[in-house]
């Protein structure tokens, strides 16, 4: 803080940068030290990647909805589907290339046991991408 010594007997309205300055010289030479410390100290050649055009050209897929209602009825895009089609639908899928992803819906009150036997049917036929389908909360 600093005090006038003149005759008004007042503070002085000036700031004091000498606290300033000397924190500002502390953290250059602490930055000073740790730059060199920051450097690796094992020189690697990192690869460069090349993307894939061929794959860019392509559309993108549309995914396929798996329905799953309270009762067990279940439908695959919204159409009737029986058990042993099921199976071959989610294997004929996962051959395509590129493969779709398989969207699950299920009503509120459906059990999740279910739902689990699935999902667990479309990762075994191969499908890579399955996911649940949700409402947001308002």
């Amino acid at each position: 803080m600093a005090f006038s010594t003149g005759n008004s007997g007042g503070p002085m309205a000036e700031i004091n940068v000498t606290p300033l300055v000397d924190v500002m010289l502390v953290l250059l030479i602490i930055f000073m030290i740790t730059t060199p410390l920051m450097q690796h100290k094992i020189a690697v050649e990192l690869p460069e990647a090349k993307l894939d055009k061929a794959g860019t050209d392509m559309p993108p897929v549309p995914p396929v909805t798996l329905t799953i209602k309270e009762d067990g009825s279940v439908f695959w895009n919204d159409e009737p589907i029986t058990k042993s089609a099921r199976e071959s639908e989610l294997s004929v899928t996962a051959q395509r290339v590129p493969q779709p992803q398989v969207n699950v819906r299920g009503d509120k009150t459906t059990k999740y046991q279910l739902l689990k036997e699935y999902v667990d049917l479309a990762q075994h036929q191969g499908m890579r991408k399955v996911g649940f389908v949700a409402t947001k909360e308002h």
